[in-house]
């Protein structure tokens, strides 16, 4: 085909690809060992990884499969789970944590010749696919990416099988119902699964196959010479493949992961008492507790959404600039000797060896008592802290001893009459403060450092307006008093579905209430993602590591994306005319492949806009692919409009001397800037005797 390099005319194809493929395994295996310490979130996938080596169970926003694949080849590679993960910067020492980095570093190898084969499916060019894949090859934030125990290597990776399945899928258009159409139709389903399943980001890989098979059905519909039975058979296969087989295995994935963790651990207690009574080793496991709840008794009280946090105090003090400095009141996610309570009357403390057993109902006034600390919860009519049309809630007295601030009314939801019982785990209660006339309330707010980022209780002072609002009911999970009757936990188990539903909610939940810290360096926003304009800290030790995306690829792109709409609006009103094309520039089938790759791109990368979480520099990298995608197809197209008005021989000329430029700029961006992938030691820039002064070419790189 004209306009084709001739640099090796036999087995053209087969030798970039390798070529590339070569220098993609090498460049992420270089130095795959280094640092020898904990890096940045692998102090998280690292323990998680741990856990389910020890069947200890967990709590995370992400699905489970590529934490289940770290874990598998940790375990295959003889780690034992014994390594804590505590925090950045941890020595690895003995511990084999290559085995669980090879993983990440093997997928990010094959995302190069997975970026050639989606650009060559799509435009059948050379040129576009190795431009494609010079630019993901030399990017030095994909490399960073690649090289550490995180789970965005298995993230890409299935983005792009999921986007190259769909091609050939495509691809198969005129040959419905054969075995190669059946393959890569069920490969589709297969790769947006395990996407959804890693990340739940994965949901915009599903959108863009879930456009281009609307846009396939439609078509289909469309063309009068289908009968209405092939049309829907059609449908059929569509939603055979593509929803109930990635339904089923987004399920299998999730009974795995509830196999394997089947100890109690550290996230317990994000979920419900009953979700919690099937863990080994749960104080709900396998126990008998009181039916009642009874005075005198020491609880646990636990707010009633999904999710829901336990009251909790400690010794702390609100600071002066927000109120009152009396002890802090919070909600705390995890099971804490700062979480239990004494139920005492109103009027009077408990006898010391009293026997006397009198039940808590509906409608009675009782005091709180801290058991730690022994203060009594309160409030009174100043400001919460975070809630300011809330009161504040606080730990107030000495020794169970306090004022008439201490009292609270407890009532049960939906109760019978003023004799109904409050059950243990069962009953929803909700407290209202006796004088104030307000409700203990568990509001969806962090507290700052102050309060050690537990969560913010107030006393809601309209009440009556919050009855179906779970914030305000609470439930009454761990009870501890002598001589009551007793149930067993056996029977709250639940099955397959309602742990299913209940870990979801709980993730999404927790996933959308991840707020950006004011003070947090390494958070960004998606504006600055294309820019390259923040990257963010790895490791900071002597030895550093910094995810900065190569300047002149991730430039390269942006100015790639800002004109491709430009040509594609040219082209297209050049069609709608009839103007006549030649015929080796295959307009056609580069508009669709550029659109392709640009909406592929846009799904990936514009609803982080819309994203109140916290982001980072890191989610942007699955939209970078594509990217690098668009260009490559972009950079070939516009080369290959100049044969209009060159010879064969000059443009091939011309061809050959910017495709060695274009690879000479790459390798050489590439080699200044890999140190950051790689590592590098001195100081930082602009600190004496610093050698990477030079590469600071922005003020907010922090390098």
């Amino acid at each position: 085909m004209k306009g084709e390099l001739n640099f090796f005319p036999t087995n053209r194809w087969w030798f970039s690809f390798l070529a590339l493929t070569a220098a993609a395994f090498w460049t992420r295996f270089y130095k795959l060992d280094k640092p020898e310490y904990v890096c940045w979130d692998e102090t998280h996938f690292g323990k998680h990884a741990s856990y389910y080596i020890n069947h200890t169970y967990f709590f995370d926003v992400h699905p489970p499969l590529a934490k289940m694949l770290i874990a598998l080849s940790g375990s295959l590679s003889g780690y034992n789970g014994s390594f804590p993960f505590v925090k950045p910067g941890d020595a690895y020492n003995d511990i084999p944590y290559l085995g669980m980095r090879i993983p990440s570093a093997l997928l990010g190898a094959l995302l190069i010749p997975l970026v050639y084969l989606n650009v060559w499916t799509a435009t059948q060019s050379l040129m576009a696919a190795e431009l494609s894949s010079l630019l993901a090859l030399f990017d030095t934030g994909t490399l960073t990416l690649t090289q550490f125990i995180l789970l965005d290597p298995y993230l890409m990776f299935f983005v792009l099988c999921s986007s190259y399945s769909l091609l050939m899928f495509k691809s198969t258009f005129d040959r419905p119902f054969t075995p190669e159409w059946w393959f890569w139709l069920s490969a589709t389903g297969v790769s947006i699964a395990c996407t959804a399943s890693v990340k739940f980001v994965g949901l915009f890989t599903i959108a863009l196959v879930g456009i281009y098979t609307i846009k396939e059905l439609w078509e289909i519909y469309c063309n009068l010479s289908n009968s209405m039975a092939q049309i829907v058979r059609h449908f059929v296969a569509r939603v055979l493949c593509l929803i109930l087989l990635p339904v089923v295995l987004y399920v299998a994935f999730f009974a795995i992961h509830f196999q394997l963790l089947y100890k109690s651990g550290t996230g317990d207690g994000m979920f419900s008492s009953a979700f919690q009574s099937v863990l080994e080793g749960n104080t709900l496991h396998n126990r008998s507790l009181p039916r009642h709840l009874a005075y005198g008794a020491a609880v646990t009280i636990k707010n009633s959404r999904l999710g829901g946090a336990y009251l909790h105090s400690h010794w702390h003090l609100y600071p002066k600039e927000v109120g009152p400095e009396q002890q802090q009141i919070t909600t705390y996610g995890y099971k804490d000797e700062n979480n239990w309570w004494k139920i005492k009357r109103w009027d009077y403390d408990p006898i010391p060896n009293d026997t006397t057993i009198e039940y808590v109902r509906h409608g009675d006034l009782v005091r709180l008592e801290h058991v730690t600390t022994t203060r009594n919860m309160h409030s009174h009519k100043e400001p919460a802290p975070v809630t300011k049309s809330h009161y504040q809630v606080s730990g107030y007295g000495t020794n169970g001893t306090g004022d008439e601030n201490d009292v609270w009314r407890i009532e049960v939801f939906e109760a019978a009459s003023n004799d109904t019982q409050i059950e243990t785990l069962t009953s929803k209660i909700r407290l209202i403060h006796y004088n104030v006339k307000c409700g203990l309330y568990a509001t969806r707010y962090m507290l700052p450092k102050w309060g050690w980022e537990q969560m913010e209780v107030t006393c809601d002072p309209s009440p009556s307006s919050r009855k179906r609002d779970p914030g305000e009911w609470w439930i009454i999970e761990d009870n501890h008093k002598e001589g009551l009757p007793q149930i067993h936990t056996g029977h709250l188990a639940p099955g397959f579905a309602a742990k299913f539903i209940e870990s979801h909610v709980i993730m999404f939940d927790v996933n959308g209430n991840l707020k950006p810290k004011i003070d947090d360096p390494l958070t960004s926003r998606p504006w600055h993602w294309p820019l390259n304009y923040q990257g963010q800290v790895f490791f900071s030790m002597d030895y550093k590591i910094y995810l900065l995306g190569n300047p002149v690829v991730f430039w390269a792109n942006l100015a790639m994306l800002i004109l491709y709409p430009c040509v594609a609006l040219v082209f297209h009103a050049r069609q709608a005319r009839g103007v006549p094309e030649p015929e080796e520039l295959a307009v056609s089938r580069w508009l669709d492949a550029s659109t392709f790759f640009y909406v592929a791109w846009a799904l990936h990368y514009v609803p982080f806009y819309y994203m109140g979480r916290v982001l980072y520099f890191h989610h942007y990298f699955p939209a970078f692919l594509f990217s690098c995608m668009v260009s490559g197809v972009l950079v070939d197209f516009l080369l290959r409009n100049l044969s209009r008005w060159m010879s064969a021989v000059n443009f091939s000329s011309l061809l050959q001397s910017l495709f060695i430029a274009i690879f000479g700029i790459l390798v050489f961006s590439f080699y200044v800037f890999c140190p950051f992938s790689y590592g590098l030691y001195g100081p930082r820039a602009g600190e004496p005797n610093s050698t990477v002064n030079s590469l600071k070419w922005l003020e907010s790189w922090d390098i």
